[in-house]
């Protein structure tokens, strides 16, 4: 277990390279594997902008309902307010994590995650950002080339209150195969 609890805040629009002060000579995020990924580490990045505009073309393509798609109509609806898809806010989430979290390099594949909740609404002006923490790693014990990372994600909005969280499983590949 790590004994700081490293963070990285870097803005949407360009990939983290999960430096920090408490691990200066930590990789660039496509030169991270398996080993890079220590428990305890915290990881916090993002600004992803919601616009009423994108809510509304995420909605009526993958999630068409009414308090989605309709700013106006959503108000008489059970919700009583226009708000976005729990899908398009973890597509955003996912948006956020391969620009600053899966290494580009190492990761094999994800079996899925565990957890998944929504817990406030998103609605149009939020900016959303994200704090990761690596909950696991543990290597493989049938394939000595990679290992299984446990992540807690956390989904905030500009208030820094968490709107979605779930627990990401990873297969990552380690430097050293051997």
């Amino acid at each position: 277990m790590a004994a700081s609890r490293p963070r990285s805040r870097v803005s949407s629009g360009a990939r983290s390279d999960h430096r920090d002060p408490a691990w200066p000579n930590s990789p660039p995020l496509d030169d991270c594997y398996f080993e890079d990924y220590r428990p305890g580490a915290v990881y916090e990045f993002g600004a992803e902008a919601v616009t009423e505009s994108a809510i509304i073309e995420f909605a009526e393509r993958y999630d068409p309902q009414t308090f989605h798609t309709d700013p106006e109509a959503a108000l008489d609806t059970p919700i009583g307010a226009f708000i976005a898809s729990g899908w398009h806010t973890a597509a955003l989430a996912m948006r956020m994590l391969v620009g600053h979290y899966i290494s580009s390099v190492a990761s094999i594949v994800s079996p899925g995650v565990d957890e998944l909740r929504w817990h406030k609404p998103v609605r149009p002006g939020d900016v959303l950002s994200m704090r990761v923490e690596v909950i696991e790693a543990r290597p493989s014990a049938s394939k000595p080339d990679r290992g299984f990372l446990r992540s807690r994600f956390d989904v905030l909005n500009q208030h820094g209150e968490v709107v979605m969280s779930m627990v990401g499983l990873n297969l990552m590949r380690k430097r050293d195969a051997g």
